[in-house]
């Protein structure tokens, strides 16, 4: 099974480490953790990580905040990971 993990944030160095990039923050520190790294790809930063038998598919947009939805949804078509609103 894949699933998709996003942090959410905002490029560019002014917002670096802030309250408004821990999102980036928390992925980074959870690829790190599990030895992966990033790659530069389409709207994203991505690293594959293998956990427990699972794809993890961790992205941080190269979008700002509020066009992070175009990363997310590229994403999740192109990697065939199914999701529903509940």
């Amino acid at each position: 099974m894949k699933f998709l993990i996003a942090g959410l944030g905002n490029i560019g160095n002014e917002y670096a480490h802030t309250r408004h990039n821990i999102g980036f923050d928390v992925v980074a520190a959870f690829v790190q953790k599990h030895g992966g790294s990033f790659r530069q790809d389409r709207l994203a930063f991505v690293a594959d990580i293998k956990w427990k038998g699972r794809i993890l598919v961790c992205i941080c947009p190269t979008t700002y905040m509020n066009l992070s939805g175009k990363a997310f949804k590229y994403w999740i078509d192109k990697e065939k990971i199914p999701w529903k609103i509940p």
